[in-house]
């Protein structure tokens, strides 16, 4: 099925917020929602709201919504005096990052105001009350380990039968990047709840069976 590319003028507000996540990866993450069955959309791990434009940009046209679930105090190579450290993004009263302030501006920026809707708070503690079987679950939250797989467990139970799971960062090859994205990819195929649909640089798509595993917390 040929899927209309995402709005020029909407990719320019993605293009120009700060994050890590190239075009050609964004741009699979919009065409992976025609894909997907009827239902909401979730990320984990807002940033900035680049990811957000792509996927709010999709699920606007088909009229889902877009949750997008991060505390917004940065992730762990986000703090000071690691590699991805931004000093524009810390809030200088309280000297702690909050990227809250620019994920706002570039979803207003994209009118996609409608359509994506940010929560704040961590990752697992949202997904514990949580009820709605998603159509998408996209993973891009903290790279540690620990984090990485609490939010793999915490939400992947909640994909629903045939509903999507994407993550970013996924390297084959150890010195391209970090383990724990690889490992959780790993964890999904091994699972046998997922099978891979595609790859697209770092972004892997997997797609849930329709058995009773799915969505069952």
């Amino acid at each position: 099925m040929a899927v209309a590319p995402i709005r020029a003028s909407v990719e320019a507000v993605a293009l120009a917020a700060k994050g890590f996540m190239p075009p050609e990866e964004g741009r699979a993450l919009f065409a992976a929602v025609a894909l997907a069955p009827v239902g909401p959309l979730l990320e984990v791990g807002g940033y900035c709201g680049k990811s957000a434009v792509y996927l709010g940009a999709a699920a606007q046209r088909r009229g889902s919504p877009l949750f997008s679930v991060d505390h917004h105090r940065g992730s762990e190579e986000n703090q000071r005096g690691w590699e991805h450290h931004d000093p524009e993004i810390v809030d200088q009263q309280l000297g702690l990052i909050d990227t809250l302030p620019f994920f706002r501006r570039t979803i207003h920026d994209a009118g996609l105001e409608d359509t994506v809707i940010a929560i704040v708070g961590e990752s697992v503690t949202v997904a514990r009350h949580w009820s709605s079987p998603l159509a998408l679950l996209f993973i891009d939250g903290g790279h540690g380990a620990e984090v990485a797989h609490a939010d793999y467990d915490a939400w992947t139970p909640r994909v629903g039968p045939h509903g999507l799971l994407a993550i970013h960062d996924v390297f084959d090859d150890p010195s391209q990047g970090g383990r724990p994205p690889y490992e959780i990819y790993r964890r999904a195929i091994d699972s046998g709840g997922f099978e891979p649909v595609s790859a697209t640089g770092s972004l892997r798509l997997l797609r849930r069976g329709g058995g009773s595993d799915s969505a069952s917390w």
